[in-house]
């Protein structure tokens, strides 16, 4: 579950660091997350403080809407998890590589 949870925050970091314009809704639709599970991510990453929410408005009389920030702990977090998933993707490149080679002697 943690290598999934891992997986998920990685996806929403990213995608908050792209398109920090996109609503919860359109964040939600383009990781394929349901409303429920991307608020829950949200505050879990707000909680840890990996990102914070900005209030904005257009106008003064007109649509307010929220923007979503990476802080500098949510990057530090960003950049770990892509390291792990190069390294585990190293990792299973040397064993290919290994199985291969040992298939040809």
């Amino acid at each position: 579950m943690k290598n999934n949870l891992d997986q998920d925050n990685f996806d929403l970091l990213r995608k908050i660091q792209n398109k920090p314009e996109f609503s919860q809704r359109q964040l939600a639709e383009s990781l394929g997350f349901s409303l429920g599970k991307l608020n829950y991510c949200l505050k879990e990453l707000k909680k840890k403080g990996l990102v914070k929410i900005e209030n904005f408005s257009k106008k003064k009389d007109k649509l307010k809407y929220l923007r979503y920030v990476i802080t500098p702990r949510g990057i530090s977090l960003r950049t770990k998890l892509t390291m792990n998933f190069m390294k585990r993707k190293m990792d299973e490149y040397a064993e290919l590589k290994k199985e291969l080679k040992e298939r040809k002697d």
